[in-house]
């Protein structure tokens, strides 16, 4: 065992680097575009809900894998060339994004009427009452379907190998093609991901019971 692990635990923990800066990197673009998409496709403005409408519905209607093809082969042709991580972090942060951007709406959409009006009753901007009011109750109802999507983030990274990138999925591979390690070293990389998936939803819930928490002291 000592000695798979010092064969095989290099080029795997290497693969495991790159597949954390994809879903670090991911995640935090993901968050932004969610938020700016989410609150977007509430406006009655036409020229913010019809962006972010079309971003949504084009990023959840096509497959992740041509999105990374199309990012990483096509844009060169259009003067537009990125480094393998940037287009991983790029399209990974957009698939999500536009998932997430749902979640955020329909979040908001579940709050409940009488807290806008209630702070319209107190002469209170929409803006206001969206940041200091609506949101902060939205919250706690965001955070579960988020963790999915950070999960779902985290084992598209897999993806990236198509763009030659070496993550987790493909360091296993390359390792399992030089040694023919099968069982053992997909073993292995199951074991990572699952516990990388469970470091994921144990902060996720955390952050779940700290929004709670908040929510029902200001309650």
């Amino acid at each position: 065992m000592i000695e798979f692990l010092r064969m095989h635990g290099p080029p795997l923990i290497e693969g495991l680097r790159v597949t954390l800066q994809l879903t670090i990197g991911g995640a935090a673009f993901a968050l932004v575009l969610a938020l700016v998409a989410g609150l977007g496709r509430r406006s009655r403005r036409p020229w913010l809900r019809w962006p972010a409408t079309t971003y949504v519905e084009l990023f959840r209607g096509t497959s992740a894998m041509v999105q990374l093809f199309w990012f990483y082969f096509a844009l060169p042709f259009f003067g537009v060339s990125l480094p393998a991580l940037v287009t991983g972090i790029v399209v990974l942060g957009l698939n999500s994004g536009a998932y997430g951007a749902e979640v955020v709406r329909s979040a908001i959409d579940n709050v409940p009427r009488g807290q806008w009006e209630a702070g319209r009753a107190l002469n209170l901007g929409e803006r206001r009452i969206l940041f200091r009011i609506v949101l902060p109750q939205a919250l706690p109802m965001m955070l579960p379907p988020a963790g999915n999507l950070l999960i779902e983030l985290m084992k598209n990274t897999a993806l990236v190998s198509l763009i030659t990138l070496s993550e987790l999925t493909f360091a296993a591979q390359v390792q399992r093609a030089a040694t023919l390690q099968t069982v053992p070293l997909f073993a292995l990389t199951l074991l990572i991901y699952f516990l990388l998936a469970q470091a994921l939803l144990t902060g996720m819930r955390r952050l779940e019971r700290n929004a709670t928490r908040h929510r029902e002291k200001r309650a």
